[in-house]
């Protein structure tokens, strides 16, 4: 499975910003797709999830200005970034999951990137005060 991002970007303090992420194949009907940013010298965190039953989950941190969706006939997953903080610097990863487990866990946000079988390359955020 090969996941591509791409939409990252440099914006201002309040702009916003829309990162995808291709998924190449689905190797099953159930699964759970993320968002996970990662800043210099800090862990890789996880930003959002949407399973396939479509529950979301987002961080705390992002709640309110974040959107992650997903279009099946695209096989792509969206991540729309409004409201914009120098703090939301990082890079952007995608990753998979797959199975009914991973589907029905997706919505709590306890993963860590372990849970994650299947990661895009990463797409760079950085926003400037």
């Amino acid at each position: 499975v090969r996941l591509v991002e791409s939409g990252g970007g440099s914006v201002q303090a309040g702009g916003s910003l829309r990162l995808s992420c291709v998924i190449s194949e689905r190797k099953s009907r159930y699964y759970c797709m993320s968002w996970f940013h990662q800043a210099p010298g800090k862990e890789r965190e996880l930003v959002s999830t949407i399973s396939s039953r479509d529950f979301e989950y987002y961080s705390d941190s992002v709640k309110g200005r974040f959107t992650i969706s997903r279009d099946n006939a695209n096989d792509t997953i969206y991540l729309e970034m409004k409201k914009l903080k120098p703090e939301d610097t990082a890079m952007y990863y995608c990753a998979a999951a797959w199975g009914l487990d991973r589907m029905v866990e997706c919505p709590a946000g306890r993963q860590t990137r372990g849970d994650f079988p299947d990661w895009g390359q990463g797409t760079q955020v950085t926003v400037s005060s």
